[in-house]
């Protein structure tokens, strides 16, 4: 009996540990469910800044993907998930690294989208600390969602802030190119 127990408690770890991908010292799920649509990991990599792991980012589709402009393009529920591995990371860092990323997503031309920035920006004012998870989802229907540790922080509307949005991470000039590659299965 002891050894068929160890065996069926094998085979849930096994399941278990299939079910999730290690990141550094992140752990992403292999599927989620967000307002009831699933998505599957399509890939994950992690954002580094010099030698220091700043957080492990995964990209969330209904199908998976290498095509970077079609997923910035698509009209369809997704999320990229970042789970936050390093005390470095503080609100303000994330602040001045959504300007960046918006910056580069949209060569520059922030205009039309800055006061939908500065909505954005206000999702991160809370305390970040190690081990955050923020969800940053496009929910067709509705718009761009935040959430923080599995809470709704705000939506922003529109398609065209969307396509910047994951432009961030997706986008020619990304906010880190091995990230990007590891999001898009590569």
């Amino acid at each position: 009996m002891r050894n068929f127990m160890l065996a069926v408690m094998a085979v849930f770890s096994i399941a278990f540990a299939n079910a999730q991908t290690q990141v550094g010292d992140a752990t992403l799920p292999n599927q989620m469910t967000i307002e009831g649509t699933d998505l599957v990991l399509n890939g994950a990599g992690m954002r580094e800044k010099v030698v220091f792991d700043l957080y492990a980012g995964g990209l969330y589709l209904q199908s998976k993907s290498s095509d970077a402009s079609s997923i910035i393009n698509a009209d369809e529920t997704m999320v990229i998930k970042l789970d936050i591995v390093s005390g470095l990371v503080s609100s303000k860092k994330m602040a001045n690294a959504v300007d960046d990323g918006f910056e580069a997503a949209t060569n520059d031309n922030i205009g039309p989208l800055a006061d939908r920035i500065e909505k954005f920006k206000s999702f991160f004012s809370e305390k970040i600390v190690k081990t955050n998870v923020f969800d940053i989802a496009y929910i067709k229907g509705e718009g761009s969602v935040v959430y923080k540790n599995g809470t709704k922080v705000g939506v922003i509307e529109g398609m065209d802030f969307k396509k910047a949005l994951f432009g961030i991470w997706l986008g020619e000039d990304p906010a880190d190119d091995d990230l990007k590659e590891g999001m898009l299965g590569s």
